[in-house]
């Protein structure tokens, strides 16, 4: 059974949720404060995070950004704000999904099951094929350290295939440019972010049957790039 941990300074909002995700099945653990939901999510094992932008003490964003460091859950972001910029900076952090209330609780157990079940699929093929990633028509080798596309091998640079690799291992999280270059290049190399940039074309330009409308690495204007499956 699937244990999810609510943060909500609404405690009615928070109740409603519990009760139709209890009815779906779910174990269920509401927190009121930030700090506290921060607490518990650092130190309990959720297979999900169900939350809110604007909390007590902690906000959202700050405790996205800490669980997203060391755990590798979906975490739906839920907010009355309906700004771009909060949504992106959300996804940016390394939320799996954006809310905007107000929303009906039968759209939140949904949303719930299908990021549960991707999250399940996903750890099941890493469990059991860790040096292989197949997504859609895209297979990439870690082992043989080889890549084809729709069954025809494409010829990678190391930093290209380091950089696919990373990024279709870590699908429908966002990451920034100095993300990426900070972990593929280290904080310590020469150069700038625009060499991630250049990588990013190459990488579209080799898998891509459109680079210019690409279906594998998507650009999330202002917060950076995403692989999409």
């Amino acid at each position: 059974m699937s244990r999810i941990l609510i943060v909500e300074d609404e405690l009615s909002i928070a109740e409603l949720e519990r009760d139709y995700l209890e009815i779906s099945g779910y174990t269920v653990d509401i927190e009121n404060s930030g700090d506290k939901g921060l607490h518990r999510a650092m130190n309990t094992d959720y297979d999900l995070v169900i939350l809110d932008l604007m909390l007590p003490k902690v906000d959202g964003f700050e405790i996205c950004r800490k669980i997203r460091s060391e755990k590798d859950i979906p975490i739906l972001m839920v907010s009355a704000k309906k700004e771009d910029i909060d949504k992106i900076r959300g996804l940016g952090l390394g939320a799996d999904d954006y809310i905007i209330k107000p929303f009906s609780p039968s759209e939140l157990v949904a949303r719930v099951k299908a990021h549960l079940s991707r999250y399940e699929r996903l750890r099941g093929h890493r469990e059991t094929k860790n040096d292989e990633i197949r997504i859609r028509g895209l297979f990439i080798d870690k082992t043989a350290h080889r890549v084809f596309v729709n069954e025809q091998e494409v010829i990678f640079t190391n930093k290209e295939f380091d950089l696919l690799s990373y990024l279709a291992m870590n699908p429908n999280r966002v990451f920034s440019k100095d993300q990426l270059f900070d972990h593929l290049w280290g904080m310590d190399a020469m150069g700038d972010i625009a060499t991630v940039t250049v990588h990013i074309r190459k990488l579209r330009e080799k898998i891509e049957q459109d680079p210019s409308n690409p279906q594998y690495i998507e650009t999330i204007w202002g917060a950076g790039y995403r692989f999409r499956i």
